[in-house]
């Protein structure tokens, strides 16, 4: 699986290390950046990791900023995409089965590096659950303007 990854100053060092745990486990990661602790602007990675997703250039996108909600606010103006910002196991593996998330985003700050490590476990190993599809449809409904 190609998984696009992208944060911010404060999300930039919790990337670093999802980045090392998932290319240890034999996932090819795209880092859409940033690179450093330096101040940056959170929305110019969500588009980037989430156009990426939606072209087809990785399968799914991780979001990481302070908290996770700025990342899932601007994620979810791209056109295509369903982020959810997840804080633990349940809402991480919930975001794929039901909500058929292609982009998650969670915290630098609120979680510690053994718990991001869950969050994308779970998400990364969940399936989308063809059972809440008329639902999704109906988000990509809402999406067009239907």
């Amino acid at each position: 699986m190609k998984i696009g990854i992208g944060a911010d100053h404060a999300g930039f060092n919790r990337k670093t290390e999802i980045i090392e745990y998932l290319t240890k486990k034999g996932y090819d990661v795209v880092d859409f950046g940033a690179h450093s602790v330096d101040r940056v602007d959170y929305p110019d990675y969500a588009k980037t990791v989430s156009e990426a997703v939606v072209n087809k250039e990785v399968e799914v996108g991780l979001l990481v900023c302070g908290t996770g909600i700025g990342m899932s606010i601007a994620a979810n103006k791209v056109k295509g995409i369903r982020a959810a910002h997840v804080f633990d196991e349940l809402t991480a593996r919930l975001a794929r089965e039901h909500n058929h998330a292609n982009v998650i985003a969670f915290g630098g700050r609120n979680q510690t590096t053994s718990e991001s490590k869950i969050i994308v476990d779970a998400y990364l190993n969940a399936h989308e659950e063809s059972r809440h599809q008329h639902r999704v449809d109906k988000i990509a409904a809402i999406e067009n303007g239907e």
